[in-house]
């Protein structure tokens, strides 16, 4: 048997929790143990710390009804975190990236009219004749 027979069976499953609750606990266990060693929470430090594969498993497990709310939880405090990065005095362009991964922006937007109002008058008649163009 190789190695890739013997560690089949668990390739790719997700962790199961029995209940949110007990997924909330290990959640908390996730900040608790970064904050004691001063690291940054991430969305894939959190994703591996449940026992995911990848990202994507966790965001395929927030979609079962029961355990929606707990991972959604989980992603907003980390979006908090970047989010409050942003008014440190250490580099932000990191908490930048990684909110605009969360579907934050920073463009500028600008409404620029669709048509324009001209008026001529004729000289002969001295009425006003309005003509709308397009742009």
């Amino acid at each position: 048997m190789n190695y890739d027979d013997k560690h089949k069976s668990n390739a790719g499953q997700p962790p199961y929790f029995k209940t949110p609750e007990e997924l909330q606990k290990k959640i908390d266990e996730y900040f608790d143990e970064i904050e004691e060693k001063k690291e940054r929470a991430t969305i894939t430090g959190i994703a591996l710390y449940l026992g995911f594969c990848s990202r994507q498993s966790m965001y395929d497990y927030e979609n079962r009804k029961e355990y929606s709310y707990t991972i959604k939880k989980a992603r907003l405090m980390i979006e908090n975190r970047y989010e409050q990065g942003l008014g440190s005095k250490e580099t932000v362009t990191g908490s930048i990236f990684a909110l605009k991964q969360f579907k934050w922006s920073d463009k500028v937007e600008l409404d620029i009219p669709t048509s324009l109002t001209i008026e001529v008058a004729s000289a002969a008649t001295k009425n006003k004749i309005k003509k709308i163009k397009s742009l």
